[in-house]
């Protein structure tokens, strides 16, 4: 792999951004980055900062310059259909203002765009998605982070066909691992601790480790198929994942097994309570809805062309737990706390 590359990232202060930062500099790349949020200690010691929304054209233009390759990872994940417009605003009016940008300063040797396995591998039934597959726009129309991921892969790849940009497409399936401060993607373990599962769901899901998922990117700089998507993911069903999870926590897997109709149903008969009383629901309906869906992967393109190598998804797992524990005080620890003490202290 080149080194020595000019790098901005956007997005550079979310789970899968800092992971890769710390990837690219370790690697021997000036790394500037662009963020809403404001970053930490950690992440200013790797390179330069600009603070600043993909809608401040001003900033974007100066974070573009002199840059060789182009991370772009700024994104919102929210199964609220209340986030819709602000998710569109960022994924599609937003990158076309950075597209736009590229277009006006020229000059790039490549951008890399982190999509999402859920542009592809979203199915009401069992079945493994490759990247010819169709966007699974029928399945996905309820739920606005995935259409707006669509919309922003298809924004990207057309432009890239117009203007001769150079453009390699990941996408990674559900991030899990440690670092994830917002719980932007490890919510699903957090729930599970927090025993807000009411009954076992009944589709299969798709992991990946974000350290993997990172390396994966940083080997992007110089692989991967020009204008080609690449999926990455660990499949399990959602009962084997929750199942592991008990092994790994103590905390017991749901025992309820019912029908998806019946899941999905309760669900919004939960929310629906939870609002009358001006509550938040424990777990939104629209997430259960989706974990009955199955969203399972072929990694193998991504393996072949950027060298995409999983590590033992019991290491993710148990990592994401110790990791999810590190922020609670042990007193507050669920499930079997001898167990946990044994694996935070191995």
């Amino acid at each position: 792999m080149s080194s020595g590359r000019s790098v901005l990232v956007t997005g550079a202060t979310g789970f899968l951004g800092k992971a890769l930062v710390a990837r690219l500099t370790a690697a021997g790349h000036r790394v500037r980055m662009l963020g809403r949020s404001a970053p930490g200690p950690d992440l200013l010691a790797h390179g330069e900062f600009v603070q600043a929304d993909l809608a401040e054209r001003a900033a974007v233009k100066r974070a573009l310059a002199g840059v060789d390759v182009l991370y772009h990872l700024a994104g919102m994940v929210s199964f609220d259909p209340a986030d819709g417009p602000a998710m569109y605003r960022l994924h599609v009016a937003g990158t076309r203002g950075l597209l736009e940008e590229v277009r006006a300063r020229g000059g790039l040797e490549r951008m890399v765009l982190a999509s999402t396995s859920g542009t592809t591998a979203v199915s009401r039934t069992e079945r493994t998605a490759t990247e010819e597959d169709l966007a699974p726009v029928e399945v996905v129309g309820r739920w606005p982070y995935y259409l707006s991921k669509i919309y922003e892969e298809k924004l990207v790849l057309e432009f890239a066909g117009k203007h001769a940009l150079p453009v390699v497409v990941l996408n990674p399936s559900l991030l899990l691992g440690p670092g994830d401060d917002r719980l932007s993607s490890t919510w699903t373990v957090m729930k599970f601790l927090q025993r807000d599962l009411p009954a076992m769901p009944n589709g299969g899901l798709s992991f990946v480790d974000v350290r993997d998922a990172a390396e994966a990117f940083v080997a992007a700089l110089d692989r991967g198929e020009l204008g080609g998507k690449h999926l990455m993911g660990v499949n399990m069903s959602m009962s084997e994942f929750f199942e592991r999870l008990e092994r790994i926590s103590g905390v017991p897997a749901p025992r309820l097994r019912l029908p998806s109709k019946v899941n999905v149903a309760g669900a919004k008969l939960l929310e629906k309570l939870a609002e009358a009383r001006g509550r938040e629901p424990a777990l939104d309906a629209a997430s259960v809805e989706i974990a009955e869906h199955w969203f399972w992967v072929d990694s193998r393109k991504a393996e072949r062309e950027l060298g995409f190598a999983p590590r033992d998804p019991q290491e993710t797992l148990q990592d994401t737990v110790l990791d999810l524990l590190s922020r609670m005080p042990e007193k507050q620890w669920p499930g079997t706390k001898g167990r946990l003490a044994s694996l935070r202290r191995g």
